[in-house]
């Protein structure tokens, strides 16, 4: 395992350096002056303008702002933000404890749906319990992200005035308190993100759990006697999950891109939020960051999947 895992890592960094050769590039060649305000400010002479160009390597060619910005990062120096007048890695960890609380929430959610949910219509095929989970995924992961918080605001904030929809990061209540109305504002951008993708998740594990309890080992189980639920969750399930850690394993940078969306709807001061200001002002360090990080994420979370597929499956060798 330990040779695999370092085999991977060695693959994983050119897959690196080339995602940031790519993301680098088209951000430099985007258009946008990121000092646009400064030269419409009649307050602000050209020449302070032209400074801080130079000092930020503006002017430079793109191949050695890349280099810059990669020795930089290897030194663990993300870069300065241009509009907020700070470090990135600054930034961005104000930011991120709210995105990881409300991507974790969702993420478990998802599970706790999807795998009862899943398996119990696999077992029970074309019944009513079935046939209304399938329609209702089927609606979950066909309505995107922005219309579904829409709706839970003008529902369960404006018609019944249940929850808040817009979230506050300076609740100045302490204790239980405290994480009450944390909670209360966190169920709605939760429950958008978790059961948007249980519905996705929830098809296919259902489908993975009919094409395994058709297997002959399945069988063989049950015909040894062993009860129904030991031959499902035992033998069925854990099989079923393989292809299933796959899509998870894809889904889950896409559950941070979500999180963009949804941060706006509901003014979530998070990363998602961050990241669009960051597109709209043309701050470039912010953003390189940013997709940078997500971008590892894929890488990360394929590695974390090849771990999982030798747990599940001890037939799995890593050579």
């Amino acid at each position: 395992m330990g040779s695999y895992l370092l085999r991977r890592l060695m693959i994983a960094l050119p897959s690196l350096l080339g995602i940031s050769v790519v993301l680098f590039t088209v951000l430099a060649l985007a258009p946008g002056d990121p000092f646009e305000e400064l030269a419409t400010n009649p307050n602000v002479p050209p020449e302070v303008r032209m400074a801080l160009r130079a000092q930020f390597g503006l002017d430079d060619p793109v191949w050695q702002r890349y280099f810059h910005w990669l020795t930089s990062m290897l030194r663990g120096d993300w870069g300065f933000s241009f509009v907020s007048r700070i470090d990135v890695d600054t930034l961005i960890m104000q930011r991120l404890p709210v995105t990881i609380a409300i991507v974790g929430s969702a993420l478990v959610l998802a599970l706790l749906v999807a795998l009862p949910v899943g398996v119990l219509a696999a077992v029970r095929p074309y019944s009513w319990f079935d046939r209304i989970a399938s329609t209702l995924a089927f609606v979950g992961f066909s309505l995107p992200t922005f219309f579904t918080g829409l709706l839970f605001i003008l529902l369960f904030s404006i018609k019944f005035d249940w929850l808040p929809f817009v979230f506050r990061s300076d609740i100045s209540a302490t204790g239980l308190a405290w994480w009450g109305e944390h909670i209360r504002q966190s169920i709605m951008p939760v429950s958008v993100l978790g059961l948007a993708l249980a519905a996705s998740w929830m098809r296919y594990l259902r489908s993975s759990v009919l094409d395994v309890v058709r297997l002959d080992y399945v069988t063989t189980a049950r015909s040894k006697g062993l009860s129904e639920r030991v031959v499902i969750v035992k033998h069925a399930v854990r099989n079923a999950l393989i292809p299933v850690v796959t899509l998870v394993a894809l889904q889950l940078p896409q559950l941070f891109g979500g999180a963009i969306v949804t941060e706006q709807i509901f003014r979530i001061p998070g990363v998602g939020s961050l990241l669009i200001d960051a597109i709209l002002r043309n701050d470039t360090p912010v953003i390189m960051a940013v997709t940078f990080v997500l971008s590892a994420l894929v890488i990360l979370f394929n590695l974390m999947a090849d771990v999982v597929y030798g747990w599940l499956d001890p037939r799995i060798s890593y050579r």
